[in-house]
């Protein structure tokens, strides 16, 4: 088993149309979370604030800098995840195809890594 994020992307339009629909999204959402339980794939799920709330730090210079959000480009917030536990990408892909979503959202799919695939103690990060 693998287990996947379906990372949850929206846009200042899907968000203020979801928000539009929100208590009939929260009911599907309960209804895909129960489903995932009972298939027991799910992992853990979690919602985001809003960007506007939150900071990015920024290393490209010669010392982190700290900016209040919300930041650069809002064409496609991150706005939350589902974890899953699954067999195969494929797997992961047909569970993402069924989370409620409003139209011009996205759901990205990607695999975490497991611990002995990352670098283990005394191995550089790429950071110094």
């Amino acid at each position: 088993m693998s287990r996947y994020l379906l990372i949850m992307r929206g846009t200042d339009e899907t968000n203020a149309a979801m928000m539009a629909g929100i208590d009939e999204m929260m009911a599907t959402t309960r209804q895909f979370i129960e489903d995932m339980m009972k298939a027991d794939v799910l992992v853990a799920a979690e919602g985001l604030d809003d960007p506007g709330q939150g900071v990015v730090v920024d290393f490209s210079g010669e010392a982190p800098v700290v900016t209040d959000g919300p930041y650069g480009e809002t064409r496609e917030l991150f706005g939350g995840y589902f974890m899953i536990d699954v067999a195969t990408k494929q797997e992961a892909v047909e569970w993402a195809e069924r989370v409620p979503a409003v139209r011009g959202s996205k759901i990205e799919v990607r695999r975490v890594a497991e611990a002995d695939e990352t670098p283990q103690g005394g191995e550089s990060d790429g950071r110094t």
